[in-house]
């Protein structure tokens, strides 16, 4: 495995996340746009994640050329994003925003499936991988706090620009060769996919993503709002993610004593807790660092179980589209729809209420997994 190129990739990648998802919504605002606008401009970015893995995981299967698929769709990226230079209208930006984002969901779960091919055997062995994603996150939302502070928000087209030109410049990195290599699937996909353990797996998942939307969508516009500096929200995003590393580094011992299940389930019930803390508990700064080290569990640990999981029940070529499914599914539909209730209820019941809902729906995940996905799964 081509261990410091894949992590160069995930660096980079998630490093546009880190500029991508604190402070892409205090961008919109600061240009004059309303919570509705924001939470509907913010959901086609999860949108369009419902449908690209799945076109693009296709297409990379029928012509075997899947880094040639990564390396066309991380320039597409780059240069579909340069258009947000170019004006700051509703439709301008929402063109742009679908557009990119087509292309940018397009290598990730492609990359995924080349991981845990070579780390299977080693349950938690793909965070060791995963984790130079989390440094990069870090490293951006860190490094960007300060900029935004000092000279405005503007400052986040130009940093995410040069961030999507790393990727496509790692991209080059991993020769085609490594990529190869193909399984024949045991039956067909649909008889996968049905299977009540995997379709109740699935729906947690969903619930789960649709719990992040107001955390994703406002977050960083509710602690603003609270009188907390660009800087002390780069630093609580960053303690987030430096938690979530923790995470992936201790998985590969964890998962030796512990179950998929039993992680999942432990995951999904911070989750609930965690959007309670938040919603309620906004001025009490002690509190918001509980919280964000809760992003441990709330996206590390259910994660890198869910990443496994996938690739259990989903087995030769049903991979690529085992994980398209799964991102379609969790981070589309469920990312979509969580920034797209967010942005109604922010402006009409306000965040506390919407921090509720958002519990609720995490509550929901943690049911579903406890009473309807078996121990036997």
């Amino acid at each position: 495995m081509p261990y410091w190129r894949l992590s160069g990739f995930y660096f980079f990648y998630f490093a546009t996340l880190g500029v991508l998802v604190p402070y892409w919504s205090l961008y919109l605002q600061s240009v004059g746009f309303a919570p509705v606008d924001i939470g509907n401009l913010v959901a086609i970015l999860m949108f369009s994640r419902i449908v690209a893995p799945v076109v693009w995981g296709w297409i990379a299967d029928h012509r075997e050329q899947r880094m040639a698929v990564v390396r066309l769709a991380s320039f597409l990226t780059f240069a579909a994003f340069s258009g947000v230079f170019f004006g700051t209208s509703f439709w301008w930006l929402a063109a742009v925003m679908l557009l990119f984002s087509f292309f940018w969901h397009a290598s990730l779960p492609l990359l995924e499936v080349f991981v845990m091919q070579h780390t299977a055997a080693q349950p938690g062995a793909y965070g060791r991988v995963r984790l130079w994603g989390s440094i990069g996150f870090i490293v951006s939302v860190i490094a960007l706090g300060p900029v935004i502070d000092a000279r405005g928000t503007w400052w986040v087209l130009p940093s995410l620009l040069s961030l999507m030109l790393g990727i496509w410049l790692f991209s080059q990195t991993l020769p085609e060769s490594e990529m190869k290599g193909t399984v024949e699937p045991a039956g067909r996909f649909r008889d996968a996919l049905w299977q009540p353990g995997v379709f109740f797996f699935l729906l947690a998942c969903l619930l789960m993503q649709i719990s992040h939307g107001p955390y994703y969508t406002f977050y960083s516009i509710y602690l603003e709002s609270h009188g907390y500096s660009k800087t002390v929200i780069g630093m609580l995003w960053a303690f987030a993610v430096l938690c979530e590393i923790g995470v992936f580094l201790l998985m590969q011992r964890l998962l030796t004593s512990v179950s998929l299940r039993a992680v999942l389930i432990a995951s999904f019930f911070l989750a609930a807790v965690r959007w309670l803390l938040i919603g309620h508990f906004p001025e009490n700064m002690s509190v918001l660092v509980l919280a964000q080290a809760m992003h441990a569990a709330t996206f590390g640990s259910f994660h890198a179980t869910a990443i496994q999981l996938v690739h259990r029940f989903f087995t030769g070529k049903h991979q690529h589209r085992g994980q398209a499914i799964y991102g379609s599914l969790s981070f589309g539909i469920g990312g979509a729809v969580g920034s797209l209730y967010s942005g109604h209820t922010w402006a009409t019941l306000g965040p506390t209420v919407t921090f509720n809902i958002a519990a609720a729906a995490a509550g929901l995940a943690f049911l579903v997994a406890w009473f309807l996905i078996k121990p036997k799964t």
